[in-house]
């Protein structure tokens, strides 16, 4: 056995996110006792919370004892119970590293994570050596998987033993050489809802995501969501919703809203769970009751109406899922039809509208809050609710439709204004928060600077929109 390890201890090696365990041993005339997986302290010291769901044990029984290098789809946290090996392990990942080594000495004192798509493999140094790993998805028959020569002269692994002194299964004498193995992609992306406004506007900030729709994929529907393959996919993004406010108000809309905005929500964040993806979900400043000024991320809840109550639901659904970004927005402006649009339309031909100026908030514009989530992804921005809108001061809509029209070669003077109340007389309508700005602190901590909601504006109107 080597050296007593004092305190445990994670190091990093060649290979992005391989990870070497130092093990304490606590001994004693009947043997020794070890944490082999301490999720509190070992995820304190940067371990990934990898969510581990079965464990496997080989047992060696004669020293030359050869497996690998095998690459399976998921993360792996080996050790040794009993015995010496001399582990090795090449990373198959599409990308830079793709062919790095890294090899060492293992007894009881050392561990080792391996990420998905890092090749595993090792020999064993002593008789009776017992080998044992966590994984963290369920090993399945007939799976595929990149496997790699022992022998490879690129990877060139330096086998203590000769290879041809070692014992090597059939299967591990056939795998193909380095130049002969396709690399591990990346786990996919996912766009849910890409035709709406926010769906349209993410694909540019991730090319290549697998985009569906309500009539792909149905997340309110249990048939269609168990056949979808979610293990594919390392990140979804929930750009859908039913946002039709009013309507949330009539029996149809609102079994459709409670479905769409809660049930939907909750059944991803199982599957979050489940298949270890990351979840990002948009809501809206309508979980609160706009009576606060600004709202931050842990104001308590206090919707108002059906739609507002469903979205609330949803947060609190999706909250759920250990990797998860919940961003609250508001007034969203993207492509299609928007409230932008139709003061642009109304300029347009000539109408002057009455506007409420008692409705007050900033604008979010699609394309803004697509690098928003770009941006949290990328910094690896705690998991959690962040407020995002564009910045600069609040506004009325009344001000915004003024300013639109300003735009549009009309007077500011020909947008009326109107409160509330005055406007929802005789109507049957949702109530709206009357105060919907949200502090944007806890967003800009994490190094962005939203762009200023009048910059937008005119950059929007003078591209069409």
């Amino acid at each position: 056995m080597s050296t007593p390890v004092a305190e445990l201890s994670v190091e990093t090696t060649p290979i992005p996110g391989l990870l070497v365990v130092r093990l304490p041993l606590h001994e004693d005339s009947r043997g020794w006792f070890k944490e082999n997986w301490q999720r509190a302290k070992m995820t304190a010291l940067g371990l990934p919370d990898f969510g581990p769901v079965q464990h496997s044990v080989a047992y060696n029984a004669r020293r030359g004892v050869t497996r690998g290098v095998h690459t399976e789809p998921w993360d792996k946290f080996i050790s040794v119970a009993h015995g010496r090996i001399f582990g090795a392990w090449v990373d198959m990942r599409e990308g830079d590293s793709f062919g790095a080594v890294f090899t060492i000495e293992a007894d009881p004192t050392v561990a080792v994570f391996v990420p998905r798509g890092v090749g595993n493999s090792y020999q064993v140094l002593e008789d009776d050596t017992t080998y044992s790993y966590l994984v963290n998805d369920h090993w399945r028959p007939g799976l595929a998987y990149p496997a790699l020569s022992l022998a490879d002269p690129t990877v060139a692994i330096p086998w203590p033993i000769p290879l041809d002194e070692a014992e090597i299964s059939d299967k591990d004498q056939t795998t193909p050489m380095l130049a002969d193995v396709e690399p591990m992609k990346p786990r996919k992306t996912l766009i849910i809802g890409h035709k709406g406004q926010l769906g349209t506007a993410l694909q540019a900030d991730f090319p290549g995501a697998d985009l569906v729709d309500l009539d792909e994929l149905d997340v309110t529907d249990p048939d269609q969501v168990a056949a979808w393959p979610w293990n594919d996919y390392g990140l979804v993004l929930n750009a859908a919703a039913y946002t039709a406010v009013d309507a949330a108000e009539k029996p149809d809309g609102r079994r459709t809203a409670w479905a769409a905005n809660a049930g939907a929500p909750a059944t991803l964040a199982r599957l979050a769970v489940e298949h270890r993806f990351t979840l990002v979900h948009y809501s809206t400043e309508y979980v609160f009751d706009g009576t606060v000024d600004p709202h931050t991320e842990d104001e308590p809840l206090s919707p108002l109406g059906v739609y507002a109550q469903s979205k609330a639901a949803g947060d609190i659904a999706a909250a759920t899922a250990p990797r998860h970004y919940v961003l609250r927005t508001s007034w969203v402006i993207g492509s299609g039809k928007n409230f932008v649009r139709t003061m642009q339309q109304l300029a347009a031909n000539g109408v002057s509208p009455s506007v409420v100026d008692d409705q007050v908030g900033r604008l979010t514009f699609t394309d803004e809050l697509s690098r928003a989530t770009r941006h949290l992804l990328d910094v690896g921005a705690s998991y959690g609710t962040y407020n995002v809108s564009n910045g600069g001061e609040p506004t009325s809509f009344a001000d915004v439709a003024k300013a639109v029209f300003a735009l549009s070669g009309r007077s500011p003077d020909d947008v009326t204004t109107v409160t509330t109340e005055e406007y929802f007389a005789g109507k049957e309508l949702a109530p709206r928060p009357l105060r919907s700005v949200m502090d944007l602190g806890k967003l800009r901590a994490t190094g962005f600077e939203p762009e200023d909601a009048q910059v937008a504006l005119e950059r929007y109107l003078s591209a069409g929109g």
